[in-house]
């Protein structure tokens, strides 16, 4: 590129009509120049090539991504990380955020990830390492989504649970049971004050434990346990499969009793999801295999608060996501920018609820609570409930005196004086 080429990838925010825009922020690392490397990101994501030989034209105005804010700084010691086949030069860490058309790809998400994830940034010239750190929408594109039909305020309405956390449990062992035990441990749960039990993200429909059979007799002991308690429960089911069932087996799970669906969400695919939302009429709920894959490394791939934003513009209204502590293995930073994530303001679309989970039982109850700040989160124990010695219904009643302690204002090992199950689920998971 020229001098003239690479500033016409440049532009101030009082250049541009911003509503026809989203920002984009990336780091990256490049060899070279940083502010050609810049407008080589622009480029090769919106344009490429602006101009045909020998025309008098130029497409940069219209369909250009532009770069709003730059910082680089050089790094003398070369890469972070070794990359075979890197660009040689003077290496730079950098840090842009970019203005990006929306009119070239529309409010659809296959052809917005294909501009903004896909090759024309992860083959940009000069550039071996990148990551895309955030990403923001004009309302005027969010208004051509539905986002959560339920949020949090529907969930919280169908549960009548109010100003406290929503309390999930992993129904273990997760995968090999077939229905009938499977229920029973689901029932058990629920009688001991869990909101919602739910299959493992793995446990979809399959011939050991077909889903139109688990989901009538969970349903069923769903049901009961409602009648039992005086309070609402949800039978959580997985429906994660080819793309071409999913509306099938919103119906079959839905028609046998179950009172929200669980769906892989990278595996299926976001588009998939938005189809299902416009079908669905239960809530749901996304788990998150495939995003470490994406987000794993600090210094290349997607931040997984791109995919936490993503899952909510597609629909769902509960987003399952790597919590907080060594199990997970996600920064804190990283948990807290994913609860924001799915609670701040977006426009005209509803807030979801954020599920950090990874290895929690009551003893982790109150730090994660800590942390995210407020009640509205989910707290998801497999083994915490499941696992816990004196059996499922002790374990999610072990979660809900950990929280009325906390509510209280009563330090949790206090209250456990009191409260054999708790005592007992701190005993066995208070060292983890």
């Amino acid at each position: 590129m020229t001098p003239d080429d690479v500033a016409g990838f440049f532009a101030h925010r009082s250049e541009l009509n911003l509503d026809d825009y989203i920002e984009l922020d990336f780091d990256f690392e490049c060899a070279g120049d940083p502010r050609e490397a810049a407008a080589h990101l622009c480029s090769e994501q919106s344009t490429a090539q602006w101009r045909r030989i020998g025309f008098d034209e130029d497409f940069r105005p219209r369909f250009a991504a532009k770069v709003l804010e730059l910082s680089a700084e050089p790094r003398p010691s070369g890469f972070s990380m070794p990359v075979e086949c890197a660009a040689r030069g003077e290496v730079h860490a950098c840090r842009v955020t970019i203005a990006h058309p929306h009119g070239n790809f529309g409010a659809k998400i296959p052809n917005l990830l294909s501009a903004v994830c896909g090759e024309g940034v992860f083959f940009s010239p000069g550039i071996p390492l990148i990551r895309l750190q955030d990403i923001r929408f004009p309302d005027a594109y969010l208004a051509a989504f539905d986002g959560p039909r339920f949020g949090i305020a529907g969930l919280r309405e169908r549960l009548q649970a109010f100003d406290r956390p929503i309390f999930f449990g992993v129904i273990k062992p997760n995968i090999g049971l077939p229905p009938q035990p499977f229920a029973e441990l689901g029932y058990q749960s629920w009688s001991g004050g869990l909101d919602i039990a739910k299959d493992d993200e793995m446990l979809a429909d399959v011939e050991w434990c077909p889903l139109a059979e688990r989901a009538a007799l969970l349903g069923d002991a769903c049901r009961r346990a409602s009648a039992e308690t005086g309070v609402p429960k949800i039978y959580l089911a997985n429906i994660t499969d080819e793309v071409d069932r999913l509306t099938e087996l919103h119906d079959v799970a839905v028609a046998n009793g179950a009172g929200a669906l669980l769906v892989n969400a990278m595996p299926v695919g976001l588009s998939a999801v938005r189809m299902l939302r416009k079908h669905a009429t239960v809530p749901l709920m996304a788990h998150f295999p495939f995003i470490a894959a994406f987000s794993r490394l600090a210094n290349y791939g997607i931040h997984s608060r791109v995919m936490t934003r993503l899952q909510r513009l597609a629909g769902f209204d509960v987003v399952i996501m790597p919590g907080f502590g060594p199990r997970m293995m996600t920064p804190e930073h990283e948990v807290l920018d994913c609860i924001r994530a799915c609670l701040e303001p977006m426009g005209p679309i509803k807030p979801c609820l954020p599920v950090p989970g990874g290895s929690d039982s009551a003893a982790t109850l109150e730090n994660v609570y800590r942390k995210v700040g407020s009640a509205d989160f989910g707290f998801v124990p497999g083994r915490g409930v499941f696992g816990h010695p004196m059996g499922p219904a002790a374990g999610a009643a072990s979660i809900r005196q950990a929280w009325d302690a906390i509510a209280a204002g009563i330090p949790v090992a206090d209250h456990a004086a009191g409260h054999p199950e708790l005592a007992a689920a701190l005993q066995a998971f208070g060292g983890r």
